[in-house]
């Protein structure tokens, strides 16, 4: 049975709960071409300040998912995952409801009182003060410690205390109950100051944004206060919490009940004694926590729009497969300006991570966009970027490090090859992962195949399909124009096998075969050639266009990670949920199987079915090609 006010109206309205805001900004707009002015109409100031508030808590949410600066100070260090994100989905519901609640209650008040405010009063500051520390501090502590009791508790508080990890957003998520007690905290000392006379237009901006402001700070997972003003200050640590001190509060439950103020802890006989100390440790040894990860994949940023696919830019947006939004696109000259920043000045930073059977597995980027990678001029600093990041993975205790995508280009540095031979004692394993890749793409082509057409075939990774399909029987029309290096790779297939690879230098000679292997960009145009039925298998980034309505097209290589990983709260790319590239995926399972040879360089054939049998083994799995289901998102 549900409970009363335990749930919202978002079960049945969903996202048409924004139409207010635009009601809002649709009056102030009217009222200011009716009376030719907007400054006390306040449609125009809930809007702002609904839109100021919202801006608080995403640029708080953004700094928390800033692993490179705060990695080290994280309070509880555990991932955030898809669930607590899907259930923290509509955190912003209480702005809503206490938009609509003003609206009314602006309706009931004295003209006088609702259209005279000034926007400025001093003593309304004072006044706001005083009755936030008096009146909200204290009724908020006494309600808190109600809804920590047996029934409202299970059935109401409870859901608060379910997100595992504090994160901004969780301030949101709370049943309908609880926001409206929040409401009238926070009203009371706004409406009181009014009522008094003292009412003004910065005071309400302050306090409404200080309140929400500081109710981030206690829930961003990162301590950020230093322990030094408690020592200069020691009554200071009774006036304002810290992230430490109400982390305290969701993992032991019982004590550090308070709003804002210890205070009332201290009165209350319900300060945990532990607060002080956990501050200062987390404050002074910042490296307390500081966890070494055994695998780290690393991956480049692909173009502008898709450098917002981000935790630390829109959570949300993250943590489903990569589309175009309609709200990046107004950000776009901003991640530009990002972009040129990175290019000028950045090193390789911590971008997300996971656990895995308990071993700690982290995606670092190199600061550099897919185009950078085509740039003749810009190739060395790339590779110093790539070799940096293998040197301080080294330093650390890294056991593996995968590269992704053109951060092992065969042009760029031979597939990682350089930077083994000119480190010779590496203790981390470098690892392209194209042994994994190759298995995977292999392993969607049906066993009843019997010819296929290879673009990029005198590649890394097309030899290595070349070479597999070969010993299987199958019909390799490679296309390439360069003779020598498809002689040298026919020489490499056993003798008996090489009359299974041929030479191909026009897309025409695949006009009657429905099985391509794309592994070098072809244009609309060149699809064209494929007959009606053809799968276009693909190891290119970026994926080719699918504009053949006729034909099926294959995502890239990737593989599920194994059903026990944890704290997974971001989409790798394209991918779906918990899927992530074939190559991030090898070098996985290269650390989880304790190799200690390096993988770069040419592919070895004979390991691929060595590698899919372990990534099966560790509980990998393939993503089937025909697979159209979606994943569950919001």
């Amino acid at each position: 049975m549900v409970s009363f006010l335990s749930t919202w109206p978002r079960q049945n309205l969903g996202s048409l709960k924004y139409m207010l805001y635009g009601l809002l900004l649709g009056k102030a707009t009217y009222s200011g071409l009716e009376e030719g002015s907007l400054v006390i109409d306040w449609c125009l100031h809930i809007f702002i300040l609904c839109a100021l508030r919202a801006l608080v808590f995403t640029l708080w949410n953004s700094f928390s998912n800033m692993l490179w600066i705060n990695r080290n100070r994280r309070i509880i260090q555990q991932g955030v995952g898809f669930k607590q994100i899907d259930n923290e989905w509509h955190w912003d519901n209480f702005m809503v409801v206490q938009a609509m609640i003003v609206l009314l209650g602006l309706y009931k008040l004295p003209a006088a009182l609702r259209d005279e405010i000034p926007v400025w009063d001093a003593r309304g500051l004072i006044a706001v003060i005083i009755l936030h520390i008096v009146v909200s501090e204290p009724l908020y502590y006494l309600v808190h410690r109600c809804f920590h009791g047996s029934y409202l508790y299970s059935h109401y508080h409870s859901v608060h205390h379910s997100s595992p990890v504090p994160q901004p957003f969780t301030v949101g998520h709370a049943t309908l109950l609880e926001q409206l007690v929040i409401t009238g905290v926070m009203g009371i000392p706004l409406v009181g100051s009014c009522v008094m006379g003292y009412g003004s237009l910065s005071m309400i901006y302050g306090y409404v944004l200080t309140f929400d402001f500081l109710r981030c700070l206690g829930h961003c997972n990162v301590e950020i206060v230093p322990h030094q003003i408690f020592q200069v200050f020691p009554l200071f640590k009774y006036l304002l919490y810290t992230p430490t001190y109400h982390s305290l509060h969701h993992t032991e439950k019982h004590t550090n009940y308070c709003l804002f103020m210890p205070l009332y802890d201290a009165l209350g006989n319900t300060l945990n004694a532990k607060s002080w100390d956990l501050q200062r440790k987390f404050s002074i040894d910042a490296d307390v926590n500081k966890n070494v990860p055994s695998f780290v994949f690393l991956a480049h940023v692909v173009d502008i729009t898709s450098s917002m696919h981000a935790p630390f830019v829109f959570r949300s947006l993250a943590s489903k497969p990569f589309a175009m939004k309609l709200i990046l696109v107004p950000l776009w000259p901003l991640a530009f300006v990002h972009m040129i920043v990175m290019w000028a000045k950045s090193k390789t930073f911590l971008i997300s991570f996971y656990k895995l059977r308990g071993n700690l597995h982290q995606t670092w980027a190199v600061p550099r966009f897919g185009f950078h990678y085509f740039l003749p001029f810009a190739s060395e600093g790339i590779n110093n970027l790539i070799e940096a990041a293998i040197l301080r993975a080294d330093k650390l205790g890294v056991k593996v490090i995968s590269l992704a995508a053109l951060n092992k280009n065969e042009s760029l540095n031979g597939g990682g090859m350089l930077f083994v031979e000119k480190h010779p004692d590496l203790k981390v394993r470098v690892v392209h992962g194209n042994t994994l890749t190759a298995a995977v793409i292999l392993d969607e082509i049906d066993k009843d195949v019997t010819e296929v057409f290879l673009t990029g075939a005198t590649s890394k990774l097309g030899r290595a399909i070349a070479l597999y399909l070969c010993r299987r029987k199958v019909r390799v029309l490679m296309l390439t124009s360069a003779a020598e290096r498809f002689l040298k790779i026919k020489k490499e297939a056993p003798v008996e096998f090489q009359k299974y690879l041929v030479q191909v230098t026009k897309y025409q000679a695949a006009e009657h075969c429905k099985t391509w292997i794309v592994g070098k960009w072809i244009t609309p145009r060149e699809q064209k050639w494929a007959p009606p039925g053809t799968h276009f298998h693909q190891f290119v980034v970026p994926p080719i266009f699918a504009i053949r309505k006729d034909c099926t097209y294959g995502d890239l290589a990737a593989m599920r990670l194994p059903d026990d990983v944890e704290g997974l709260g971001s989409c790798e790319y394209t991918m779906d949920r918990g899927v992530v590239h074939a190559c991030h995926a090898g070098g996985a399972v290269h650390y989880m199987e304790g190799w200690t040879h390096h993988e770069v360089g040419a592919i070895d054939v004979d390991r691929i079915d060595i590698v899919w049998e372990a990534a099966m083994k560790h509980g990998f799995k393939p993503v089937s090609f025909n697979n159209t289901t979606p994943p569950k998102i919001h």
